[in-house]
This record gives structure tokens, C-alpha cells and sequence, in this order.
């Protein structure tokens, strides 16, 4: 028989009466361990429930979005990349019907298929290698739609030409992001401490992880990431700059 644990979390400060609480519970057969560190080796993690070894895992899914134990979100991206194209494959009789317009077919395109690709972008790390592949998935739906033999020596830009478009996914994520960002900041929660907060000690050899932050300020050419916080507390003037680097592209 399978044995779970339950905790009273109270609804308010204070709280005696039992009406007032609220339960979570820990079961052992499903309550998985995700230790969150930069080393290579996940350190071994011995808690037990009622006699019973709680699983350890280096990622698992959440809400949706995979969460790894080394704080990145490639295999996130990876996962998003595979399901947009295979929801691609399942939609490729109207994407690609050349009875439709191209216009038509791109406006399909982004109604049905982007979201799948950028559910949970606003918590992305954008890198170098993380653009050129989500760059890359964008080609790949552009150069299918207009049934572009993968054989066929035709640039993107050519492509995209042909599409009546321009390079528009990185430019509609950093959006989002930026967005997003701006609420966190002014609403000054927990949220707003996990990603403006700093911790004690020394920084690990070589270089160092790319923050969200450091991609938006890039993207907004704002100068320095104090700058960017601080722009955020005028909405307008946070919406300008959304709007000009939107116009800029990437």
C-alpha cells in the first residue's frame, strides 16, 4: 500500500483553527527529488518517506516546461522545437496547401503552432547557440510551407522573400519576455527577488552564464541591467522601448 504524508500549511500567519490551514501531501511514490547545481555530478540525495527512498531525477516536467537541475533550459527548448514541428506535421495539409495563400498560411502558422513553440519563453536564457537553433526552426517551417526541397540550393533570404516575411520569432519571444519582465519588476515579489537577487561567494572559473536580464538590456539597448530595472517602473516609457527594438529586430 502506497503511505503519503500530509503537511498543514496555514492560510495566514497565526492561524490555529482548521478551517484556516490548508494540506499538502508527499507521497512516496510519486514525490520525485530535483537538487538544482552547476557541477557536472548531481550529488546523491538520501530522503525517505515512511521507510521508502524518494526517486531522484536531473529534470521533470512542470506546469508543462521541463525543468533541469542545472538551471538550464535547453532540453526545454529542444522539447518546444519538437512538438511545434510535430504539430506542424499534423496541420501539413492546410500549411502547405498552395490553394492558400502564403499570408494565410503564416497567419495558421502563428495561431496554431507558435504558441506551442514559445509556451514558457518568458523564462528563457536566449544564447548564441539557443537563437540559431530556434532561427533554424523558423526556416524549417517557411522552407516546408512553400514545399522547398531540402536538396534545393535557395538562401534564407530567398526564402523569406518568397514568404512575403522577415526573420519574426526571436524579435515576438524577446517581446514576451520584456513584457513579462516589466510586470516582475514592478510588482517587487518573490519573483522580482529570484531574478535581480545576488548570492555570496566566489564565481566559477571561465565564463559566465548569460542572464535573462543581459539578453533583454542587449535587445532593448538599455546600457546596463540597473538601467533596465529602473526603466521598467514607467510603463510607458517600457512599452517605447518594447516597441523600438521590436522595429529594429534582432
Amino acid at each position: 500500500m502506497s503511505r503519503s504524508i500530509f503537511i498543514a500549511l496555514p492560510k495566514k500567519p497565526g492561524a490555529t483553527e482548521c478551517e484556516l490551514h490548508r494540506t499538502i501531501s508527499l507521497m512516496s511514490h510519486v514525490t520525485k527529488l530535483l537538487p538544482t547545481t552547476t557541477a557536472k555530478l548531481l550529488p546523491v540525495i538520501n530522503i525517505y518517506i515512511k521507510g521508502t527512498r524518494l526517486k531522484q531525477k536531473d529534470q521533470f516536467k512542470y506546469l508543462g516546461s521541463l525543468i533541469s537541475s542545472d538551471g538550464r533550459n535547453n532540453s526545454e527548448v529542444a522539447s518546444r522545437i519538437a512538438q511545434a514541428k510535430t504539430n506542424f506535421q499534423k496541420m501539413k495539409t492546410v500549411l502547405t496547401n498552395k490553394n492558400i495563400s502564403i499570408r494565410t498560411r503564416r497567419r495558421a502558422l502563428e495561431c496554431y503552432i507558435e504558441p506551442i513553440l514559445m509556451y514558457g519563453c518568458e523564462a528563457w536564457t536566449i544564447s548564441k547557440q539557443t537563437q540559431k537553433k530556434l532561427e533554424a526552426t523558423e526556416m524549417w517551417f517557411l522552407r516546408r510551407m512553400l514545399r522547398i526541397s531540402w536538396t534545393a540550393k535557395k538562401t534564407n533570404d530567398t526564402v523569406l522573400e518568397e514568404a512575403h516575411t522577415t526573420r519574426l520569432l526571436i524579435s515576438k519571444i524577446r517581446k514576451r519576455q520584456a513584457t513579462f519582465f516589466g510586470h516582475v519588476m514592478r510588482r517587487e515579489k518573490l519573483e522580482n527577488l529570484v531574478t535581480t537577487g545576488m548570492l555570496e561567494g566566489k564565481r566559477s572559473r571561465g565564463k559566465q552564464r548569460e542572464k535573462l536580464i543581459e539578453g533583454l538590456t542587449d535587445w532593448l539597448k538599455a546600457g546596463k541591467s540597473l538601467e533596465a530595472i529602473e526603466a521598467t517602473k514607467d510603463r510607458k516609457k517600457w512599452r517605447t522601448m518594447i516597441a523600438n527594438a521590436v522595429k529594429q529586430g534582432t
